[in-house]
């Protein structure tokens, strides 16, 4: 099979295609469809190689129905190929390691979320834009309010321009009303994208089965499902909380382990909202709920910022099992896991403290051995 690669940018496309060792073909081109000479269903099935991007999904489908091989590449790890090494990086050069990493079979595979699942995650994104641009709107109405010695009360955002109109008054109002009418019109907006978002929530199942979690609503939900699309696709726990960058990043080099701050790779929304739902049930979850109980533990000997980003990896952990194993929330079956888990940790430090002591006695005895061995 032809080995392709592309290297998709903003304005325009590279494209590199091997031979064994040689390459027979570059073009550069401003659209995908313009590719269609060299890739098309008329030509021989290639095998491409793109980097994950913005553009990736709908590059990938077009490519697999004009009957090619498309291998979706991790940005992550585009490092470990190759590019930008000796700190030459053009798109010339990427489409060309690309497609000779290809060729050795080095490439890092990246996941291509299912259709519904793009759907998912476009309407969350539009809703994501509305709400930050809300949020920004009345941030701005707010200081301007102060500065006018006229400060707007606490209240909802959905009612915030009905208690701004009775709070500012004058020209401060006229002012305000180009904003305040946005605002309007954004609110009208969200209703309409929250409720197709939540006719996309109706035909997935797990979301429903995600919200029985304390802390996690619909939105928490859909992202997530969004993100990892396939539960079946992570092994562990531990996997999906590096996937989402909820784990300590690690420097094991040198003989010595320096454990850090997470690692903050994967999608930051997502990352958000889990951080969010943590702070949600660290204060409106049942006090005798297990992962409450955990939390707070965590928060007492590490701090409060520490204790609920621990919980928001653990709540990772929690809503895949609940999704892989097609379940609901339950505090009871969580909680005996949960102290099978403190059992065992206490098991582990009591078997390293016993162990020092072992070393420790036997350190000094060698010592004693010595000092009473010396000659006079």
């Amino acid at each position: 099979m032809r080995k392709v690669a592309l290297d998709l940018g903003a304005r325009k496309i590279s494209y590199c295609e091997i031979e064994g060792d040689r390459v027979i073909e570059r073009t550069t081109v401003t659209a995908i469809d313009s590719l269609r000479p060299l890739l098309g269903p008329d030509r021989p099935p290639a095998k491409v190689a793109i980097e994950a991007c913005r553009e990736a999904w709908h590059v990938h489908d077009l490519l697999t129905s004009w009957n090619n091989e498309v291998v979706l590449v991790d940005t992550t790890r585009s490092k470990q190929l190759g590019i930008g090494q000796h700190g030459r990086k053009t798109d010339r050069i990427d489409a060309e390691v690309l497609v000779r990493a290809l060729a050795r079979g080095l490439i890092p595979a990246a996941h291509v979320l299912s259709p519904h699942r793009r759907q998912l995650r476009r309407q969350l994104g539009i809703r994501r834009a509305l709400v930050e641009t809300r949020t920004n709107l009345v941030t701005t109405m707010r200081g301007l309010a102060r500065e006018q010695g006229t400060p707007i009360a606490s209240c909802e955002c959905s009612n915030f321009v009905g208690t701004s109109r009775k709070t500012v008054t004058g020209p401060l109002l006229t002012a305000f009303e180009p904003l305040l009418k946005t605002l309007e019109l954004i609110e009208q907006q969200l209703v309409s994208v929250e409720r197709e978002l939540g006719a996309l929530c109706n035909l997935e199942p797990v979301i429903a089965q995600l919200c029985t979690t304390p802390g996690v609503g619909a939105i928490v939900a859909a992202a997530f499902v969004s993100v990892v699309d396939d539960a079946k696709r992570f092994h562990t726990a531990h996997q999906v909380q590096s996937y989402i960058g909820l784990v300590p990043s690690e420097d094991s080099s040198g003989g010595r382990r320096r454990i850090g701050a997470i690692t903050k790779k994967g999608n930051s929304y997502l990352r958000a909202l889990l951080v969010q739902g943590a702070w949600a049930m660290l204060r409106s979850a049942s006090k005798d709920d297990p992962l409450r109980c955990w939390a707070e533990a965590v928060t007492k000997r590490r701090g409060k910022r520490i204790g609920v980003v621990a919980l928001a990896r653990r709540l990772v952990g929690v809503l895949w099992a609940l999704w892989r194993d097609g379940t609901v929330y339950e505090p009871a079956s969580l909680g005996r896991k949960v102290a099978r888990g403190l059992r065992k940790h206490s098991q582990d430090i009591a078997f390293r403290a016993e162990s020092l002591e072992r070393a420790s006695r036997k350190s000094s005895c060698k010592v004693l051995f010595q000092e009473v061995c010396l000659p006079n």
